[in-house]
């Protein structure tokens, strides 16, 4: 269990250091992500990034565990 503890902080990281250099690619803007915009509020949730991060995670894994 602190094995994947500490993986997960690892991956957590890398992603918070590297999220400049995602969002330079267009990660985090992509078609399907919702924007809801007001005159004081803006609610950002990114669905479509979160799908695909998903699907990417889950195969890296998939290929790590075989």
């Amino acid at each position: 269990m602190a094995r994947v503890l500490i993986v997960l902080g690892v991956l957590l990281l890398l992603a918070g250091l590297l999220w400049p250099h995602f969002s330079q690619i267009g990660l985090g803007r992509l078609p399907g992500d919702i924007v809801i915009e007001r005159k004081n509020m803006t609610l950002y949730f990114p669905l479509m990034t979160c799908l695909l991060l998903s699907v990417l995670l889950s195969l890296v894994l998939w290929a790590v565990n075989r």
